[in-house]
């Protein structure tokens, strides 16, 4: 089955509402580093962060995730950019739920390798994901990411700590996929 087509583009102060509603959607958070309180985020927190990430000032390359029909579905970025060994780490979400199961993600998630490897001249994309997020690991290595090993509580989640993995692809194995 062919991927659904999507494009990513900078974010702008529109994607404040959408942000802002999925982040009270607890199914959409669950395996985001988001905190613990309902709900994580305020409007006005919301609105802060995008302006942040549109004057990149968090370090972060943050783009909205759009489908074809022009509707905005999620985020991915790239962000703890190693400019020295040419690394940094992955992160994505599909807020609208539902546009889930349906290769919007895996479409986002090439777009932005893409994005690093090419424009940012990146070796290495790395990306760490909770243990249980068994889809997300299943796209992962679909995608051609590699298992690099359990980081033992690593993340605390609703009162107690989980375990990630930490998966990585380089330049050189992107390419061939």
């Amino acid at each position: 089955m062919p991927l659904p087509k999507v494009k990513l583009r900078e974010l702008n102060l529109s994607d404040v509402e959408d942000r802002y509603e999925w982040s009270l959607d607890e199914q959409v958070t669950k395996h985001l580093v988001v905190p613990d309180e309902y709900p994580p985020f305020t409007r006005e927190d919301t609105e802060q962060w995008i302006k942040l990430c549109i004057s990149k000032s968090n370090g972060y390359e943050q783009r909205a995730v759009i489908t074809e029909e022009d509707k905005h579905i999620g985020w991915v970025d790239l962000k703890n950019f190693d400019k020295v060994n040419k690394n940094a780490e992955l992160g994505i979400a599909i807020g609208d739920r539902k546009y889930w199961g349906k290769g919007y993600g895996m479409s986002a998630l090439l777009e932005m390798l893409r994005v690093g490897f090419l424009e940012f001249n990146l070796v290495k994309v790395w990306l760490r994901v909770d243990i249980d997020n068994l889809s997300a690991i299943k796209s992962y290595e679909r995608a051609g990411f590699i298992n690099e090993g359990l980081m033992r509580k690593d993340r605390y989640r609703k009162g107690e700590f989980v375990d990630r993995y930490r998966f990585s692809i380089l330049k050189e194995e992107f390419i061939k996929v």
